[in-house]
């Protein structure tokens, strides 16, 4: 059996162009980021900017972008009183229902059940350094939320043929 064979570096240059795409998604997450967009930032084509960006970083840009955006509104659900529609729109949604939708697809949770658990935890959080609780809080997507979503429909559907629907 032969070992996976790393993917070559990336060039200094493609990675400083890269990184400033990255950088302007992080400043202005609320706003739309097409790959159009952060490849005209990069001065590269789309096809190469997609392929590479989720080489250099890990992950598609799209869903970068969702981690920033999911991150911004878990900060603002925790720290302030702000009903959470102001928060979905703040954060880049164009609807209260999709916010909430892929908000509970990525984290577990609602947005009101974070906000009332990070609310509930607050007194126990007053010595850790911010910085800690962000990357502590900061969603997993190794999975896509559409595949995330076939996967939990095929497992309804396994339930439903074998008379054992549950309600989630």
């Amino acid at each position: 059996m032969s070992k996976p064979v790393a993917p070559p570096p990336q060039d200094p240059e493609l990675l400083r162009r890269l990184l400033r795409a990255k950088d302007r998604m992080d400043a202005a997450s609320q706003e739309a980021w097409p790959v159009a967009r952060l490849a005209d930032v990069s001065g590269v084509s789309e096809a190469h900017f997609a392929r590479s960006f989720k080489q250099a970083f890990g992950v598609p840009p799209h869903r970068y972008l969702l981690t920033r955006r999911i991150e911004r509104a878990t900060t603002l659900l925790r720290d302030t009183d702000q009903p959470i529609i102001d928060i979905a729109f703040q954060t880049g949604w164009e609807s209260l229902g999709t916010f909430g939708r892929t908000f509970r697809d990525i984290t577990g949770e609602s947005p009101r059940a974070v906000r009332e658990r990070a609310r509930a935890a607050a007194n126990a959080l007053d010595q850790v350094p911010p910085c800690f609780l962000a990357a502590g809080q900061r969603p997993d997507l190794t999975t896509a939320v559409s595949e995330k979503r076939r996967q939990e429909d095929a497992g309804t559907n396994r339930s439903v043929e074998n008379g054992t629907e549950s309600n989630k």
